[in-house]
């Protein structure tokens, strides 16, 4: 892959608006956006895809016709795009994300408010 084919995440992210100054607001709304954004930005980095297969992928999800209207379910569309590259490009299948998933549930409820979600605290492992 080459250079230009990767992102270079201090400049993907959006930090400073045009002419230099920060948004007021966060730049994600909850921890696991920028976790996500974090993940698909580590892939690309690692050659399993190219930005611009992302950026193809992540566009016919948002162009869904379930889409929100307001965007607002913009980063599970980010998700739904993950998942779609990781099983066409054969690196997890469908079950396989599914039963990471479950596992994360699993842990999410079984961890105390407050404490780090670790996959260590699903019950269901083993």
């Amino acid at each position: 892959m080459s250079t230009s084919e990767r992102i270079n995440p201090p400049q993907a992210l959006p930090f400073r608006l045009p002419g230099g100054e920060t948004p007021d607001a966060p730049v994600f709304a909850e921890p696991w956006q920028a976790q996500a954004f974090a993940l698909a930005v580590a892939l690309n980095e690692r050659g399993l895809f190219t930005w611009s297969e992302w950026a193809a992928e992540l566009s016919r999800q948002v162009a869904s016709p379930a889409a929100a209207q307001d965007g607002s379910d913009y980063y599970e569309h980010w998700l739904a795009a993950l998942e779609a590259l990781i099983t066409a490009k054969g690196i997890a299948g469908q079950e396989a994300i599914d039963a990471m998933s479950d596992a994360w549930q699993r842990a999410a409820h079984a961890t105390p408010h407050g404490m780090p979600i670790l996959l260590e605290n699903d019950p269901g492992r083993g």
